[in-house]
């Protein structure tokens, strides 16, 4: 039982690390214009929509969530210790993972199912949905089965991963945890490590400049009805401009 806490807690945390960063790097260099979600939005918007705005925004909020607790922990303590604030926290937090889990699972349906989706899915488009379903689901269970989950985070994961991070690992407190919460830090890290061969990998050059970036001006020098109109004739070559 040793070997198996060492090496789900302590390897396959280095070994999901030093594959993420390798094969981003590797990703990002040999095959830049891979680096994307691909978007199927052409395909199909009207299912789309309502599986992306849930499944992105509560993940983005789970995900912050966690990070915020990973790196100011006291303050978390603080926070939770009023019991009517942790109960804000604690309720907000399942409220935004369940809007994920129910987007994913539109996701997943959609792109199983609409068949123009079909051609342009490929295995690991599948495998990653699942795993993230499962890892989802998992933090569900543990948010409502182990309550005031933000409070022992701050409390037990957070040493615990610190303590990754300075190459001094200490997992005396994560091997004392539930099953269940054992198998919801695992899958963590499987995405970790699978995150480079994923679609996952947009999060990285996600088009945070455009928020402060100015309005684009077009400026059109044809005709745009002309252009527009399906019936006007087809020419090889355009006129050139005045």
């Amino acid at each position: 039982m040793d070997a198996l806490n060492n090496f789900l807690f302590i390897g396959l945390p280095y070994a999901a690390l030093a594959i993420f960063i390798v094969g981003t790097i590797f990703r990002y260099t040999k095959y830049g214009y891979k680096v994307s979600s691909l978007s199927s939005e052409f395909l199909e918007g009207r299912r789309l929509f309502w599986g992306s705005q849930p499944f992105h925004w509560g993940l983005l909020v789970a995900f912050f969530g966690h990070l915020i607790a990973f790196l100011f922990p006291k303050s978390i303590l603080l926070w939770n210790g009023h019991p009517v604030r942790l109960l804000i926290l604690e309720v907000t937090g399942f409220i935004f993972g369940l809007s994920a889990f129910i987007g994913l699972i539109n996701l997943f349906i959609r792109r199983i199912t609409e068949p123009r989706l079909k051609v342009v899915t490929n295995k690991m488009d599948l495998i990653i949905e699942i795993i993230l379903l499962l890892q989802i689901f998992l933090g569900l269970w543990v948010a409502f089965n182990y309550r005031w989950g933000s409070s022992w985070f701050a409390s037990v994961m957070t040493p615990y991963l610190w303590s990754i991070f300075k190459f001094n690992p200490d997992i005396q407190a994560v091997v004392a945890l539930p099953w269940m919460v054992k198998l919801h830090i695992i899958g963590a890290y499987l995405i970790v490590l699978l995150f480079p061969f994923t679609r996952l990998v947009h999060f990285l050059v996600a088009p945070l400049h455009y928020i402060g970036r100015p309005y684009q001006l077009v400026i059109w020098y044809r005709d745009r009805k002309s252009l527009r109109n399906p019936n006007s004739p087809w020419v090889v070559q355009y006129p050139k401009n005045n």
